[in-house]
């Protein structure tokens, strides 16, 4: 298992960043929070787990261990594969996350695109025993970095995560009308609630 990847980053998009280690440029799929972090150009590290499929290879990168190990603990779950544990993780912090499985608060969990309430219930039921509730702390998601809107680039996210293309370019053009100046990340994270909102795919 490849447990972290640290090197110059060569590259920042909506759902991954390239990540030069020993002359290798290594693709990492990133939530928005943790693709903030990086800086294009600059040394980065990210926790790392990589997905074996037959037909591919694909290394996911967080910021720390926590998340790391969260997205993993989501897995155990039927159901959850690896691109709903990306995404749970990009709607809710791993604090509001924890929470929301103690508490079997269904309302959050069913947030996250591709979990609907029974998926919710089966978290709550599965996992609330094997995680820790956090101190009372607001459940903010992390700030993204600026920019023009992209629409085609996080609808393009949106179709990575699994989403079919019809809703994925109605949820964007709908979290548009609202805010026309939505940087990328934070309109893959508000496109990403508005799906959730619907009950999954």
């Amino acid at each position: 298992m490849i447990s972290s990847v640290r090197g110059e980053v060569l590259e920042i998009g909506l759902d991954h960043a390239v990540v030069e280690v020993g002359g290798v440029g290594l693709a990492v799929q990133a939530t928005p929070g943790t693709l903030a972090r990086l800086r294009r150009g600059e040394p980065g590290r990210l926790a790392t787990a990589l997905v074996v499929r037959e037909d591919s290879l694909t290394l996911f990168g967080f910021a720390d261990d926590e998340e790391r190990e969260l997205f993993g603990l989501l897995q155990t779950v039927s159901g959850i594969g690896p691109r709903i544990a990306l995404a749970t993780l990009a709607v809710l912090t791993p604090d509001a996350l924890r929470r929301a499985l103690v508490d079997a608060d269904l309302t959050t969990l069913t947030r996250v695109p591709g979990i609907g309430r029974k998926g919710a219930e089966r978290l709550a039921l599965e996992l609330r025993d094997k995680v820790v509730a956090p101190a009372a702390t607001p459940a903010t998601p992390p700030a993204g970095n600026g920019g023009n809107p992209r629409r085609d680039q996080v609808v393009e996210a949106l179709v990575g995560l699994g989403f079919a293309a019809k809703p994925a370019e109605s949820s964007v053009d709908a979290v548009l009308a609202v805010d026309t100046d939505a940087d990328p990340s934070a309109l893959l994270r508000a496109a990403l609630t508005r799906l959730g909102g619907k009950g999954g795919r």
